[in-house]
């Protein structure tokens, strides 16, 4: 049972920098158009500040779950968000 255990913790995790980037100019955007401050934002959909920033400048990999409150919050659908073009690599 070790051994499985062992292989279970080794798992890699997925930071796509492009992606996050991407994702982040849309959210930024997002709040733009909508005319919401960082403040606003945090506010309305109980994420941090700091957290909202962080996301906006590309630093942490956002849940979906964050994702989801963003996007309820400003009142626009995740096609939106997820309006971008990954290059293949």
């Amino acid at each position: 049972m070790k051994k499985q255990r062992n292989k279970l913790s080794r798992r890699t995790l997925i930071f796509d920098q492009e992606g996050i980037e991407l994702l982040a100019i849309q959210l930024k955007k997002a709040r733009i158009s909508k005319d919401y401050t960082i403040r606003q934002l945090a506010f309305e959909s109980g994420i941090s500040r700091s957290q909202i920033d962080r996301i906006e400048a590309a630093l942490i990999n956002p849940t979906v779950s964050t994702i989801f409150a963003i996007a309820r919050t400003l009142e626009i659908p995740l096609s939106e968000i997820f309006q971008f073009e990954l290059l293949p690599k």
